[in-house]
């Protein structure tokens, strides 16, 4: 299967990260490092016209897009079987907005984490928006697509995995999370937080301490902050 992505930035990173592109569209005159480098592949270009597209790839894709092999997702087992110390695993519990999870992505690529759980159902998918708004970073990180988070909980924990939920109704915070094992962080809903079950299996919880007037974060802001505090943490 394929997908369009779109955006100088998009397109030349997935080229510069060889995946498979079958073909190239740009618009008249256009110029950039991504066309380039796909003229240096040999890869199959086409000029269209802005409304076709706009069609193709939306508004803002910047006068060029490509059709890209789809973008594969791991099986729990799969991530497991990686060798790393004290792995850093990021679980989303219903994160539904493609532009959070794309933005998310970026910030696991930044802060070194191993793996990206996604439930198969209330989620957003890899596609194109995700693509984009992650300028590369979606080729490379691994995500795992589940059917069930708690089970997966139960996987994980049988696997030497300490579960970290974020929520601001608790009494510890973010400088608190042990990094000296394997973790794997939950971020919540971007409304409604953790879902009642997987707050259950967590086996602690921790808040960002804030100032000011605003109690909430945007769900990639909030991810960001954590697995920086992590990252931190780690020594690096």
């Amino acid at each position: 299967m394929a997908i369009i992505i779109s955006g100088k930035n998009a397109v030349l990173k997935t080229l510069k990260a060889n995946r498979k592109t079958f073909e190239l569209y740009i618009t008249k005159n256009h110029k950039s490092d991504a066309l380039d480098l796909a003229r240096s592949k040999s890869i199959k270009i086409k000029e269209v016209d802005k409304p076709f597209l706009e069609g193709m790839a939306g508004h803002s894709n910047q006068g060029i897009a490509a059709k890209v092999e789809n973008y594969q997702l791991l099986t729990i087992e799969e991530a497991l079987k990686k060798e790393q110390k004290n792995k850093v695993f990021l679980m989303l519990d219903q994160i539904e907005d493609p532009h959070n999870l794309g933005a998310i992505l970026r910030s696991c690529d930044a802060f070194n984490v191993d793996a990206v759980i996604i439930p198969k159902r209330r989620s957003a998918s890899l596609n194109q928006t995700v693509a984009k708004v992650s300028t590369g970073a979606i080729e490379h990180v691994d995500v795992v697509e589940v059917t069930n988070l708690n089970q997966t909980i139960d996987t994980l924990k049988q696997n030497g995995f300490w579960i970290v939920g974020t929520m601001m109704e608790t009494e510890q915070t973010i400088h608190d999370i042990d990094v000296d094992t394997n973790l794997c962080v939950v971020i919540g809903n971007e409304g409604k937080g953790m879902s009642r079950l997987v707050t259950k299996n967590c086996d602690y919880t921790v808040k960002i301490p804030m100032g000011g007037h605003v109690n909430s974060l945007n769900a990639s802001v909030s991810t960001a902050i954590v697995l920086y505090e992590i990252f931190h943490k780690k020594g690096m």
